[in-house]
């Protein structure tokens, strides 16, 4: 398989920059994709970058991901908290899944503590910023080529 790497944002993260910088910062998410872009010629991956404000389409992207991707980065935004849908379809992917929040969500309000997908996730990153998207894509390149060392 191809060392495509999805990494799929959730609701308002397209008002990244704009919308509460001092908990997101002021990059925006195209700087984070152009930053993941980057990582991930370094890293040997190609990644396809995806933001949505509608549960479905993540789901859809993440189906999409069981035909075409070896990994996910997710930062599933407040779908973190309310998405058993999303959870039930990273269940069905079989490569990394990497969760990334932008702020400490554990520092945060008592509802955003619980993550749904955590359950399904190989890693979570928190509170590191727009640079928890890159230590993902690090953690997917790594796993990916222990899995690929481990075949006989």
């Amino acid at each position: 398989m191809s060392r495509l790497v999805y990494i799929l944002n959730g609701p308002n993260l397209n008002l990244l920059g704009k919308r509460q910088p001092e908990i997101y910062g002021r990059e925006t998410l195209a700087d984070v994709e152009r930053d993941c872009a980057a990582l991930a010629k370094e890293l040997g991956l190609s990644i396809k970058f995806l933001q949505s404000n509608r549960e479905y389409e993540i789901i859809d992207w993440v189906h999409e991901a069981r035909e075409k991707a070896s990994g996910i980065v997710i930062n599933p935004a407040a779908f973190t908290h309310t998405s058993v849908a999303i959870l039930d379809a990273l269940n069905t992917f079989d490569g990394p899944v990497i969760e990334v929040h932008i702020s400490n969500v554990h520092k945060r309000e008592e509802f955003r503590h619980h993550s749904f997908v955590s359950g399904r996730a190989d890693a979570v990153i928190a509170g590191a910023g727009t640079q928890g998207y890159q230590f993902g894509l690090r953690r997917v390149a790594h796993l990916l080529d222990q899995a690929k060392s481990a075949k006989p």
